[in-house]
């Protein structure tokens, strides 16, 4: 009889409708990041010429190894890493790991026309520097990637998501062609990189993140 009544609890809880806390305790308990603002990239039509762009900068295979013509410029970048470093070590407290995060971030962004910063911040909003991490919509990774982007882009395959350098490449480039097709409105494409083009909620807290990655003196 207790089995039989456990066994009908069971079968009643999982019959109830999903409610929004249920999500929120999924989200922050069992993935143990914040998903409010997680990435929901919306599926859309590109010009072949958006999509050959795209397609060869992620098969671009080059190692995230930043290089330099002048010291001035190799200094400049290596006072912003011991900066973000610092900040970002309660988040990633290995030093190695940090390390390599922190090359990528910048070697990616610098590589698709970003400010570093503002992808520091956008994955500070996305995914709070959990590479694992999964949005209640599916978005993966660091920069919350959705799936569907490696068939558009890619060689669809969803696990290289999570590898940080695949994931970071993606979403820079992402970023990169919104911005574009924005003509440069940043916070247009920031909605559109989230799904909520148009709404002020996302770009907002990405604006507001970047700027405790902003150094100084501007890199």
């Amino acid at each position: 009889m207790i089995h039989q009544r456990k066994g009908a609890e069971r079968r009643r809880f999982w019959a109830r409708p999903l409610r929004w806390w249920h999500v929120l305790a999924f989200s922050t308990g069992v993935l143990g990041a914040p998903f409010g603002f997680a990435g929901n990239q919306q599926e859309e039509a590109l010009a072949d010429t958006v999509r050959l762009a795209l397609s060869n900068a992620i098969l671009d295979a080059r190692p995230p190894k930043p290089s330099f013509s002048n010291p001035a410029d190799r200094q400049r970048y290596e006072m912003w890493l011991g900066q973000m470093s610092a900040r970002l070590k309660r988040k990633l407290p290995d030093e190695q790991v940090r390390t390599e995060f922190l090359e990528t971030a910048w070697y990616e962004a610098r590589r698709a026309g970003l400010e570093p910063g503002l992808v520091l911040g956008l994955i500070q909003v996305e995914s709070a520097y959990r590479k694992y991490a999964v949005s209640v919509v599916g978005a993966r990774g660091y920069m919350q990637v959705m799936p569907f982007w490696t068939n558009v882009i890619g060689d669809s395959d969803r696990r290289k998501l999570f590898n940080m350098q695949t994931n970071l490449r993606y979403g820079c480039a992402i970023l990169r062609m919104y911005i574009d097709m924005e003509r440069g409105n940043l916070f247009l494409a920031l909605g559109r990189y989230n799904g909520s083009r148009g709404r002020p909620d996302y770009p907002n807290a990405v604006l507001a993140a970047w700027n405790n990655w902003k150094t100084s003196p501007p890199i």
